[in-house]
């Protein structure tokens, strides 16, 4: 497995390039800027909140900022290879002011977007790929090659525009909705507060007023009894289950499983 980037501030740009050969990659992400991204090689499930996205190699995508994700990398025969282009807030900020270009409100919108295939994204991934693996990239030249891209994006998708060019925090969303679709990711309940519009003592608040516990023992709760279902009823293996549920590792699981129902969990 190889994985190379840019080395940057977080406040600027990143270009990163991503290589896995071999077994196939796991795991959750939180996406903290917009990510511009484009496969080379093999194929991509992703995960947001319940609903899964597939993407296959020459899929041009974009992520929205401040959510959650899990993936799979599929590595197949050619290994999963991707370039990725993760657009600041300052260098956005900048472009909207210089190009007066506004959102249109608060804006609801898939977290994940294929974009559709045009010669200004092929010619624009062409001029990355001398650059990558290598250190070569400085940040005066990335940022300008970021600039390229929001102004290519911006022209190629209106929501994508949208969603470039608005920089408010999230808004407070329907507690309930969320946690029952963002159970499953091992996360800090500061995140969860943030991603929900709240402070961490507005969310803890509002959640003994919805559920009438704590989160983390709501969570717990939640998570091991979607475990018992996965594994009593569609057989799945405990050792796939954990790690799709958020535990920190099969001991935690199989203790708190056990201590929750009895026995160990089993397939069997």
């Amino acid at each position: 497995m190889q994985s190379s980037q840019n080395q940057h501030p977080l406040s600027a740009p990143r270009l990163i390039q991503n290589e896995y050969y071999g077994k196939n990659v796991e795991g959750e992400a939180m996406v903290a800027d917009h990510i511009f991204s484009y496969i080379i090689s093999g194929s991509h499930e992703v995960w947001i909140g319940e609903k899964k996205y597939l993407f296959k190699a020459g899929d041009y995508r974009f992520f929205k900022r401040n959510q959650l994700t899990k993936f799979v990398k599929l590595t197949e025969s050619e290994g999963f290879r991707s370039i990725a282009i993760h657009i600041d807030q300052a260098t956005l900020k900048e472009i909207s002011a210089g190009y007066e270009l506004k959102p249109r409100g608060h804006y609801r919108a898939e977290g994940v977007k294929l974009i559709n295939s045009n010669g200004f994204l092929e010619s624009f991934v062409a001029t990355l790929k001398p650059y990558l693996g290598s250190a070569n990239l400085d940040n005066g030249l990335l940022r300008l090659k970021t600039k390229e891209l929001i102004l290519i994006l911006a022209e190629s998708d209106p929501d994508i525009k949208h969603m470039l060019f608005e920089f408010s925090d999230p808004g407070k969303l329907d507690l309930e909705a969320f946690m029952n679709g963002h159970y499953r990711y091992n996360v800090p309940l500061e995140r969860f507060a943030f991603l929900t519009g709240r402070s961490l003592s507005g969310f803890k608040r509002d959640f003994a007023k919805l559920f009438q516990v704590t989160p983390g023992r709501w969570l717990l709760q939640k998570r091991l009894a979607e475990a018992r279902y996965l594994i009593e009823q569609q057989f799945q293996r405990p050792t796939k289950v954990y790690l799709e549920l958020g535990f920190v590792n099969m001991s935690h699981f199989s203790y708190a499983y056990k201590k929750a129902f009895g026995k160990a969990p089993s397939n069997k």
